[in-house]
């Protein structure tokens, strides 16, 4: 296991060669110039002429290992044997690996650079289950790299890397900011142990976040079944009155239709039995016109003259006629009158100029409604067109009546028209108003963006950081066309930090260094180099840096769809990215030792 120095942690990924994740390169002689190139990150590190082993060990990364390895292994196996690996017979305290004979004497022969290793029989100590504890995980100090027989003791600021007296005396730490070793352990420890109390905090905020998204399930899943019963109770209520007042209305046809038949029926006994006694009458007195004694029917005419009139006038107007009207009274229910409105479509809105208005690349718009329809008004459709005079197209639809519209093109001019909607259909459009955007961009540090340990000052014009690692805020303006460069001035710079400057999209990771994702274009550089980063793919390394006052310039050429960084108003490297196309918004990424103002 190897790793840098700056990025405090390495892994090694095993193989077949390698089952045990642990290679030891035979002590070849490596070039002065020769370098190895990081297979993730892509970062390139020059290797010295011990090689790999010029690489300080992990040696807390090992002793986690080792520990978790007892609960695996009874006894100290071989750390180079391909398959089946037997147990060891010694272990080199410099290399700190495991050998057994034959790959002890193939790899690790006792001449030539290998010669002042020490060999020892690998260390047996009980542990639970009678496990084994490797001999490196016991040592409590570590050793120099470059005296063997010198422990740790003090610690370099400038390296940030433990160092020994001989290093101090006559290496190259001898000039470097050096501090007592137990001390800095101390405060590295308060450090990681705030960091994790933070980190302890969050992680229990997100285990009362997930327990109150449970009780919301069991909330909604309630609320389900009683709205369910509620509903059903209603609805049950309903047909239950239904039913009652269907029988009341039954009942009451009923009754109706009862009254009307006896109606009827009488008015046909009355006038059967007034036909009858006129039929017999009518009968005999067509018998009496019949007799030829004039002094017998003079005897009775008088009388039967006046009995016929009699009958005559009993068929008075209305007699006969019913006294129901079956097409009419039939229909005795009470009627029910039910409103009905024409439904109309919502009038076209009317934008309100005095309330619409356009800063940097944002456009806002506000309306109002000056006739109510009879249908109330569900929403808003706001359309833009393309800024070249082209089709127009949806950017917003819901029930305000005020929105912005951000990522419009720089001096662009821009159409804009809006219609209302409800349950008829969709209204007419306003009339149209034209709205400009500025001819030349400003921008500020967005805080809503920014990650939270971004600190922004002075009206959100001047960004720093509170942690150590690497956190990114973004402007406020968005560019997808034209001709834009804006400079940056490195207001502090302590302890030689690699801050990164370039352009990202909105939803690039901001808990990183610039550009290490897809979705950002940067040039990370510190005091004496720098490096063009994208997708985490490091290319074009520069010399030269900045110090405190330096000023970084990012020419954003979206005709030709580039991205050129310059350093104290100078072309820094060659174009640094091609084919950019899209919306771009100025990025920085800094941690606690830098300063930038806008």
């Amino acid at each position: 296991m190897y790793s840098e120095t700056d990025s405090g942690y390495g892994s090694y990924t095993p193989c077949i060669k390698s089952p045990n994740g642990v290679r030891v390169f035979p002590p070849t002689l490596v070039h002065r110039h020769c370098s190895i190139t990081c297979p993730l990150c892509h970062r390139s590190v020059s290797l010295d002429e011990r090689g790999f082993r010029g690489f300080p060990r992990n040696r807390l990364l090992e002793a986690i290992v080792s520990r978790y390895q007892q609960s695996h292994s009874a006894n100290v196996k071989c750390q180079l044997c391909d398959r089946n690996p037997v147990d060891a017979t010694v272990m080199c305290e410099q290399c700190d690996v495991f050998y057994c004979t034959p790959c002890q004497q193939r790899c690790h022969p006792s001449r030539g650079p290998l010669a002042k290793h020490r060999l020892v029989p690998p260390t047996q100590l009980p542990a639970a289950g009678g496990q084994q504890m490797p001999a490196a995980t016991l040592r409590k100090q570590g050793t120099c790299a470059d005296h063997d027989t010198e422990n740790f003791s003090m610690y370099c600021v400038n390296c940030k890397t433990p160092v020994c007296m001989k290093c101090l005396e006559g290496g190259k730490h001898g000039s470097h900011d050096v501090k007592p070793l137990a001390a800095m352990w101390k405060q590295h420890k308060c450090q990681l142990s705030q960091a994790l109390n933070g980190v302890s905090d969050k992680a229990k905020d997100a285990k009362e976040f997930l327990v109150q998204l449970k009780n919301m399930l069991q909330q909604i899943q309630e609320n389900g079944v009683e709205f369910e019963a509620c509903l059903v109770a209603q609805c049950d209520a309903l047909i239950e009155a239904l039913t009652r007042q269907k029988a009341k209305l039954l009942t009451k046809v009923t009754k109706e239709r009862e009254y009307k038949l006896k109606v009827v029926r009488d008015q046909i006994t009355h006038c059967t039995m007034k036909l009858r006694q006129t039929t017999g009458m009518m009968e005999y007195c067509l018998e009496v016109i019949k007799e030829n004694d004039p002094s017998g029917f003079l005897q009775i005419s008088d009388a039967l003259i006046k009995r016929v009139t009699s009958s005559q006038d009993q068929w008075v107007k209305g007699a006969l006629e019913p006294k129901i009207d079956v097409n009419s009274s039939v229909v005795f229910l009470p009627s029910v009158s039910i409103p009905v409105e024409t439904a109309t479509v919502p009038p076209a809105p009317l934008l309100q100029l005095e309330k619409c208005c356009t800063r940097n690349n944002s456009a806002t718009l506000a309306w109002r409604v000056t006739v109510s329809p009879s249908n109330p008004i569900e929403g808003y459709i706001l359309e833009l067109d393309d800024g070249n005079g082209g089709q127009y197209r949806e950017v917003y639809v819901g029930k305000e009546t005020v929105c912005t519209v951000d990522g419009l093109h720089f001096n662009s001019s821009y159409n804009a028209r809006v219609k209302a909607y409800n349950s008829t259909g969709v209204g007419p459009y306003s009339k149209t108003v034209v709205l400009k955007t500025s001819d030349v961009a400003w921008f500020t540090f967005d805080p809503t963006s920014a990650h939270r340990d971004i600190v922004l000052t002075n009206e959100n014009q001047t960004v720093s950081c509170n942690s150590y690692d690497d956190r990114v805020v973004l402007g406020t303006a968005a560019f997808s066309k034209g001709v834009h460069y804006w400079e940056l001035m490195v207001d502090r710079y302590d302890n030689h930090p690699d801050p990164s400057f370039g352009v990202a999209r909105i939803n690039t990771m901001k808990d990183m260094m610039l550009g290490k994702d897809d979705k950002a274009w940067a040039m990370y550089v510190d005091n004496n180099r720098s490096w063009f980063m994208h997708n985490n793919s490091h290319t074009n390394r520069a010399e030269g840096g900045i110090s405190k006052g330096a000023t970084v310039g990012i020419l954003l050429d979206l005709n030709k769809h580039t991205v050129t960084f310059f350093i104290n108003k100078e072309q820094h490297g060659p174009v640094a990215f091609e084919n950019l196309d899209g919306v771009f918004m100025p990025a920085v990424s800094i941690n606690r030792n830098v300063q930038v103002p806008s």
